[in-house]
């Protein structure tokens, strides 16, 4: 196969992927806040990983803390995020999804997980590595093109 016909092949499955994605419903109880995708980002990293601090959040996001804890605060004043102080540092807080919300944010995240999963499992470690940088590469050239 050669690299047009990989292309084309993205090219074909790539809009399908989105709209599927698109159209997964989001729960009753979260349509109200209005989230966008800088949120769900955010609360798939709590999901997965659990309680984590802003500057945490804002590596794995690759946002400025600042960013991230404008996000937390508007999530908190929401109710859908929690904050608490850090036992072994109180001047840390440690940002989690509130009791209330996280069963909807799973219900509603956690198949985009299992999917992913799935679709990875076939690959080594270093396939799977090799597949985000791809995405990677690909989200930054298209960002270099809006530029």
């Amino acid at each position: 196969m050669s690299t047009d016909d990989t292309v084309r092949d993205l090219l074909l499955v790539m809009p399908r992927l989105v709209g599927r994605v698109k159209r997964l419903p989001v729960p009753e109880e979260l349509r109200a806040f209005d989230l966008a995708p800088r949120h769900l980002s955010m609360l798939s990293l709590l999901l997965l990983d659990g309680p984590l601090t802003v500057k945490e959040l804002a590596g794995m996001l690759r946002l400025a803390p600042t960013t991230v804890s404008l996000i937390v605060s508007d999530l908190s004043r929401k109710g859908v995020l929690v904050r608490r102080e850090d036992d072994a540092d109180r001047r840390r807080r440690i940002i989690d999804i509130s009791a209330s919300s996280r069963p909807a944010i799973a219900q509603w995240l956690s198949p985009g997980a299992q999917a992913w999963r799935h679709a990875l499992a076939p690959l080594s470690p270093a396939q799977q590595q090799m597949f985000v940088d791809t995405l990677l590469r690909y989200e930054h050239a298209v960002e270099a093109r809006e530029d």
